[in-house]
């Protein structure tokens, strides 16, 4: 079993950064794919980064390319999404997740077993 704990999350105005943690214990050995999602109120949740933390490849939407910056901390076993340029359209509840899986490693939330509870971003404009 894997715990993901987020921080990092706050209210900043279009223009700003922030950097959400999300620190991972437990089973760590097994999880070998890991991914930011965000969810803004009655919307699906929607994949923003993932990193292959074997391979360190990573990947991103669209909308936030350019912008944000996904990494991972082996020593830590902590990943980290750097977001700068924030946008109004980016506020949302940000959920971390972890999958066990090097070969189905997306931005598709089925396939990631773990989550965490989420931390809320804020962009007033």
């Amino acid at each position: 079993q894997v715990q993901l704990v987020e921080s990092g999350g706050g209210s900043v105005q279009a223009g700003g950064s922030l950097r959400l943690s999300c620190a991972a214990s437990g089973g760590t050995y097994a999880v070998a794919c890991m991914a930011w999602f965000h969810q803004a109120p009655g919307k699906e949740r929607i994949g923003v980064a993932r990193i292959n933390i074997r391979t360190f490849s990573t990947r991103y939407s669209d909308s936030v390319k350019g912008r944000f910056t996904i990494s991972h901390d082996s020593s830590k076993n902590t990943v980290y999404l750097e977001m700068n340029s924030l946008k109004p359209e980016d506020a949302a509840m940000y959920y971390c997740a972890a999958s066990t899986s090097a070969t189905f490693c997306s931005l598709l939330s089925a396939e990631y077993i773990y989550w965490g509870q989420g931390t809320q971003v804020t962009v007033s404009s």
